[in-house]
């Protein structure tokens, strides 16, 4: 547009000029040579353009002819070129497709017509044809050879780290992701294997600044880098508990003030804070985390946060747990776990049967198998309460990748993956789960009438195939003797030890909802009756 702008600016002044000449006549007088030329301004005006645009035609022509030989060859190179991108996509989208044939192919046709110092993608075909063709030495020395190279260099370490991972050298490829994550620590793949690398070996410290990294070049979003520092803070607070209180406390701080509802960042800094003997904050920092989930590590700490404390008082600081978070099972274990310290079997039997009423699990009935021990060392009912609880889903712990720890870890003994473990109930054991309606609330139940004397002392009443003459019998029978009490836990565990055994009764089969013929019978009526089949 500019130029057009500037073509009709350039004629436009040509044709004013003109008719300035044209409006003001006059000749224009040429000597040379001792010949005298006389001519109108106008012609004068004419002849000088029509001479100047001669020259620059015969400038124009004279420049191609000398740049013709390079005009030729730079034609055929860019056709060349233009080739040559042609067969390396094509390469590129058969490599992506699984066709190692078709480019193994294009990658040769490529090289011929594209210098590889030129264009470093040929490279990588060649590599990606390698590995389709099973040709894993040959790629990681392909991939080696981009490592000199410093626009390839992230693509080789790519490369060697993911031979690393199929080959199963966590080392090696810990290794490449970490000379990878220190060019660039914005690519994902580098920064988690190098972070996995870090809190593998325990360097919190670097674990913590790579994630920052992350965070400041968007790689992963704000609440998940909180997350990650509340993990790592934590785990740096476990690691110098011992060695170094101040500097555990003020890790775990920030990591309580990152993820308040983390149990074992509150717990961390809960702990760190006793330590110093600043209970009341302490205090206040389980409290927070237990009225947004229930843990029994907060349990447990905050009822011993004073370590000279009485039985009751302990008591009395599960009861305030209780009354933060009603209605919930952990709340009811550990009023019922404080109640049995103290001998109060009343408010410990009560507490874990409404805990089992809210929650059916094991530790609820391993609880209450421990509560009657103490308090009437009744065997039978201890029995029975085991039972129940191998029977009863399992409690709640932290699991991560399969692995059931009594403990929580930053990451996964299996895989090293940072914050895998979950507090949930793991998978239930093979053979399970049984209902039982036993611990329902109590509802009517029928009543099961049975046999007051031995099966064996009364005959049993068989029903006979009805025949011309016969008589039913056994229709006076007295039912009064039947009925007896039913049958109750408590009666059975009132039962002494060394009463007679009784045999039991013969179970008497159920008959099929179809009998079908009797075989005596269908013997005796086969002569008789037409058989189709």
């Amino acid at each position: 547009m500019i130029r057009l702008l500037a073509f009709l600016i350039v004629v436009f002044a040509l044709g004013l000029g003109f008719a300035w000449l044209a409006d003001r006549p006059g000749d224009m007088v040429v000597t040379f040579d001792g010949y005298q030329y006389q001519v109108s301004l106008m012609v004068a005006a004419v002849a000088v353009v029509a001479v100047v645009a001669a020259v620059m035609i015969l400038w124009w022509l004279i420049r191609s002819l000398w740049n013709s030989p390079y005009t030729i060859s730079r034609y055929f190179r860019v056709r060349r070129r233009d080739r040559g991108y042609q067969a390396l996509s094509t390469g590129m989208i058969a490599a992506g497709a699984g066709d190692g044939a078709l480019a193994r192919k294009k990658t040769k046709e490529a090289a011929k017509l594209i210098r590889s110092d030129q264009e470093p993608l040929i490279h990588l075909l060649e590599a990606q044809a390698s590995l389709l063709e099973g040709d894993h030495e040959g790629a990681r020395q392909k991939f080696e050879s981009m490592l000199d190279d410093p626009e390839m260099r992230l693509l080789g370490l790519r490369g060697l780290y993911l031979e690393a991972e199929r080959l199963g050298d966590r080392n090696a490829a810990r290794h490449y992701a970490g000379r990878a994550a220190a060019v660039a620590p914005q690519l994902a793949w580098a920064a988690e294997s190098t972070l996995e690398e870090m809190t593998a070996r325990g360097d919190w410290d670097g674990a913590l600044k790579l994630v920052d990294a992350q965070k400041s070049t968007r790689q992963i979003e704000r609440d998940a880098a909180n997350r990650r520092r509340a993990v790592l803070l934590t785990a740096k607070a476990q690691s110098l508990a011992d060695s170094d209180p101040a500097a555990a406390r003020t890790a775990a701080l920030e990591a309580n003030k990152l993820q308040p509802d983390f149990a074992p960042a509150a717990v961390a800094a809960a702990a760190a804070l006793f330590k110093q003997n600043d209970v009341r904050k302490g205090s206040k920092i389980l409290e927070t985390a237990w009225r947004a989930e229930p843990h029994p590590e907060i349990a447990e700490l905050y009822t011993h946060a004073r370590p000279g404390d009485a039985v009751l008082d302990r008591l009395n600081r599960a009861k305030k747990l209780q009354e933060m978070k009603r209605n919930h099972a952990e709340s009811s274990m550990t009023v019922a776990r404080a109640a049995l310290d103290a001998q109060d079997f009343a408010t410990a039997r009560g507490e874990a049967e409404a805990a089992i009423r809210m929650d059916r699990r094991e530790g609820a009935y391993l609880l209450l198998a421990d509560i009657e021990e103490a308090e009437t060392g009744d065997q039978g009912k201890v029995r029975q309460l085991l039972s129940k609880a191998v029977r009863a889903p399992r409690d709640p712990a932290w699991v991560a990748d399969g692995v059931v720890s009594e403990r929580w870890a930053p990451v996964s003994p299996v895989t090293g993956r940072l914050d895998a473990f979950e507090w949930r109930a793991p998978m239930e054991r093979l053979g399970q789960l049984i209902d039982s309606h036993e611990d329902a609330p109590e509802t009517t139940v029928p009543v099961i009438e049975a046999l007051a004397k031995p099966a064996s002392e009364k005959p049993v009443e068989t029903i006979e195939p009805a025949t011309a003459g016969s008589e039913t019998t056994g229709t006076g029978v007295d039912r009064s003797e039947d009925h007896v009490a039913p049958i109750t836990a408590a009666g059975f565990a009132a039962v002494p030890t060394d009463a007679e055994a009784v045999e039991p009764a013969e179970e008497m089969v159920r008959l099929p909802d179809d009998p079908g013929v009797d075989p005596d019978e269908e013997a005796e009526k086969s002569p008789r009756r037409f058989r189709l089949f």
